[in-house]
């Protein structure tokens, strides 16, 4: 048995399935064979034998599991026998969860959402009803305020105590960075006089703090405070992490004594949020004074005290302290992490002289420093890496290349991408898919598709197969260019060999080619 169901990309494709489903009454019965779009929609009421359907038989079928029944008929429901049908499921969490699978814009309204999501959070685990909560939120198809109205009718329709609900909704806008709406939602919980909890405001902050929203930090802050929300040392460490960003050095080592007059002991993220905000300002003094502290305080500093210190000192040209300090880390080992090599890798070799950092140096290290300046658009101090490496006769491979190539692409200059792939055969390191797709891309985001056409050429004759990233570059390209036509001949291709499209695909192709309506009655 094969179960066809259709969204809003699917549609690109044709229908073509048997489904024969029969209750355990004998109701229902349903014969779809081989048909189009258009032919199913055209005999649909001639093929199928099927009783009104109301919130008791729903329940039934939703307790059976009859899901390819449900999914038939998920057309033909209205939101008034989903809500009634959700409120006699509402002990049944599981298969609420299930349930929203066959939910779409026809047959759903935000009253079923509401109810949805207020059973769903009764489950143990909160990850399954964080995920759909942030289905919902992704979706966009109601405002956060419809929401929040329609949950606090779910909750008093269902009679649930818990205010887990409303945490968790601001915990979805946050996790998809929307701090904006996490924040509304935060007063409308208190204009319902409901507290959220500690851990839904650190998660705000937390937002805040990585948007450098300071000012309405602060603003939620005071509010948690008038709230008798009661602060933990998350909260304090995310505050001091503000304080520190700002440059308020002193008002953060306050805040480390307000924490233990509140009776919460500062903790390693503490003490490292410190360490790296005196470093920050280029105050070595007051960093080494705090990681001091931190030791007499009892709390053996770990690999990101030690990390944020030696990065400081390399920023401050003190090498030859940063060198002593990994011997210290090696002495009590303690692992350094990536970051403690990079910053000491890099800043030897912003001195050429590497030798002296004490430490010997791979491509993976090289690799990972070359990527993070990439990342950062400094392609001259990733070309320098490049150079030292080659000093230092440590062998560039294709990750190497494929990096600087990327980084090159990003940046539009194709052509110093080219003479980077020509380096690195020359060297009789072999280009591989992502060397090929690199420049594929570069070419296609510029719309030179002829060159990256023939750059697809030599993959080929290379050997080298192409990959869904080739062909969505390439489709991509011709579409901008308004190639439209060209783009379904490479779709067909595309298929042909056996690659799936997927949603970028056909997002580009809706944008490139001149008629939808012609496109769906072509077989892909």
């Amino acid at each position: 048995m094969k179960s066809c169901k259709l969204s809003d990309l699917r549609t690109l494709k044709r229908l073509n399935c048997i489904t024969i489903f029969g209750s355990t009454q004998g109701q229902y019965t349903l014969h779809i064979s081989s048909l189009s779009i258009s032919e199913t929609e055209s005999t649909n009421t001639k093929s199928t034998h099927i009783q009104p359907v109301t919130p008791q038989s729903l329940k039934k079928s939703i307790s059976c599991s009859q899901w390819h029944f449900i999914e038939y008929i998920s057309d033909t429901l209205t939101p008034t026998t989903i809500s009634s049908a959700l409120y006699d499921l509402r002990a049944s969490p599981d298969l609420v969860l299930k349930f929203t699978e066959y939910f779409n814009p026809s047959n759903t309204d935000v009253e079923c959402y509401c109810l949805s999501i207020a059973i769903i959070c009764q489950l143990p685990s909160p990850k399954l009803s964080s995920q759909f909560i942030k289905t919902v939120i992704s979706s966009r198809r109601f405002s956060y305020k419809d929401v929040f109205d329609g949950l606090v009718d779910a909750r008093e329709r269902l009679g649930i105590s818990s205010s887990i609900m409303f945490d968790l909704w601001i915990k979805g806008f946050c996790e998809l960075k929307r701090a904006d709406e996490a924040f509304k939602c935060f007063y409308l919980m208190k204009q319902k006089g409901v507290l959220p909890k500690i851990e839904t405001c650190n998660h705000i902050l937390s937002l805040f703090l990585r948007f450098n929203h300071t000012q309405t930090a602060w603003i939620l802050f005071a509010e948690m405070f008038r709230l008798k929300i009661n602060s933990t040392v998350c909260t304090y460490n995310i505050m001091i992490n503000l304080l520190c960003k700002e440059g308020k050095l002193k008002k953060a080592r306050e805040f480390v004594g307000n924490m233990e007059t509140m009776g919460l002991k500062p903790n390693a993220i503490t003490y490292n949020t410190l360490i790296n905000g005196y470093c920050m300002k280029r105050n070595l003094d007051g960093a080494q004074r705090v990681f001091e502290g931190m030791k007499a305080k009892g709390i053996q500093p770990d690999t990101y005290s030690y990390g944020a210190l030696a990065s400081g000192m390399c920023k401050e040209g003190r090498f030859k302290d940063a060198s002593d300090l990994l011997v210290k880390m090696e002495e009590l080992q303690i692992v350094p992490t990536a970051i403690t090599y990079n910053a000491l890798i890099d800043g030897y070799c912003n001195k050429g002289n590497l030798e002296m950092a004490g430490v010997l140096p791979d491509n993976v290290m090289f690799n990972a420093l070359i990527d993070g300046h990439c990342a950062n658009k400094n392609m001259e101090r990733a070309l320098l890496i490049l150079k030292e490496m080659d000093r230092l006769k440590v062998y560039p491979d294709e990750v190497t290349y494929n990096t600087l190539m990327q980084g090159h692409c990003r940046e539009g200059r194709v052509e110093e991408a080219i003479k980077l792939f020509d380096e690195m055969k020359r060297r009789g390191i072999e280009p591989d898919h992502i060397s090929y797709n690199t420049l594929i891309s570069g070419y296609s985001r510029r719309g030179d598709m002829k060159e990256a056409l023939m750059v697809r050429d030599v993959m080929l004759n290379r050997g080298c197969r192409p990959t869904r990233v080739t062909y969505n570059s390439l489709i991509q390209g011709l579409c901008k260019n308004k190639e439209g036509h060209h783009a379904e001949e490479l779709l067909k291709e595309m298929v042909g060999k056996g690659i799936n499209p997927d949603d970028s695909t056909y997002y580009s192709l809706i944008e490139g080619i001149e008629s939808v309506d012609k496109f769906l009655e072509n077989d892909i």
